[in-house]
C-alpha cells in the first residue's frame, strides 16, 4: 500500500460528513479526537479522511491550514502500518481541539495513539 493521502482517500461529502457527526463513534487521544463510521463508497477505497481544526482556538487561517497539514502527514505516513487490518471501508474526521501551536513529533505520537485506540475499539465492536 502506497503511503498517499491523494484526491479518493479525501472525506468531501456532505451527505457523508453529516452521516459521520450523527451516528459515528468517537476515539479520543488528546488533543486528537477521531470520529468514525462504517460506511460504503462508491469508488472502492477502504478509508476516506478529513482534518478540522476550530477557528474558536486558531483565529488565523494559517495557523490552523498549518496544524490541518502536520495531521495530514502524520496519517499519511502512520495509516499503513496501523490501518491495515482494517476490514471494511469507513469514514474518518480527525479533530484538533487545543489552542497550542503543536510539533510534528506530538502530532505524529498522539495520532498512532488514536490509531491504536480506534482498531482496539473496533475489535471489541465485532
Amino acid at each position: 500500500m502506497k503511503q498517499t493521502y491523494g484526491k479518493t482517500e479525501k472525506l468531501k461529502s456532505k451527505i457523508t460528513i453529516d452521516k459521520l457527526f450523527a451516528e459515528g463513534k468517537t476515539v479520543s487521544a488528546y488533543p486528537l479526537r477521531l470520529v468514525y463510521i462504517k460506511t460504503n463508497f462508491e469508488d472502492n477505497v477502504s478509508l476516506k479522511t478529513g482534518v478540522s481544526v476550530s477557528k474558536r482556538n486558531f483565529k488565523l487561517a494559517v495557523d490552523r491550514n498549518r496544524i490541518k497539514r502536520l495531521l495530514r502527514e502524520a496519517y499519511r505516513l502512520n495509516k499503513n502500518e496501523h490501518l491495515a487490518a482494517v476490514s471494511g471501508p469507513y469514514a474518518f474526521m480527525i479533530m484538533y481541539s487545543n489552542k497550542d501551536m503543536p510539533s510534528y513529533e506530538f502530532i505524529e505520537k498522539k495520532m498512532i495513539t488514536l490509531f491504536q485506540k480506534f482498531i482496539k475499539a473496533e475489535a471489541e465492536n465485532l
